[in-house]
């Protein structure tokens, strides 16, 4: 998979939303099940929040339907894997949600926002 470009990572407008999105290029799985087995599908991931994550890919999938998207932040050793729900399209954008299901789920997510907090220069909470 190629590796990430840190050079977009930025905040991005949006003061409706409840948390900051960055811009990024970042090579993602997304994992999913159909009614025979499970898939892993190569995406992108465009802009990142703490609350999900906008997923290229070219797998068409429904909204709200329930997925796990696993990515490695630049300058970060361990994978992130979180579930997700996709909460909107456009074309082959994908808004997803992420919902944790376990205590390792939240710990990614946990790191996660402390990754974004250092990159936009905040203080950790």
């Amino acid at each position: 998979m190629a590796e990430a470009s840190v050079a977009r990572l930025s905040p991005t407008s949006g003061s409706e939303r409840r948390s900051v999105r960055y811009g990024f290029d970042i090579p993602l799985w997304v994992i999913f099940h159909n009614r025979e087995q499970t898939l892993i599908r190569e995406g992108r991931g465009t802009e990142l929040s703490d609350y999900g994550i906008c997923v290229i890919a070219i797998q068409e999938l429904g909204v709200g339907e329930k997925i796990k998207i696993e990515f490695t932040l630049p300058y970060s050793g361990e994978p992130i894997r979180v579930s997700s729900a996709v909460r909107n399209r456009n074309g082959l954008r994908y808004g997803c949600e992420f919902i944790p299901e376990d205590i390792g789920e939240q710990r990614d997510v946990a790191r996660l926002c402390q990754v974004l907090q250092s990159f936009a220069g905040e203080k950790s909470h």
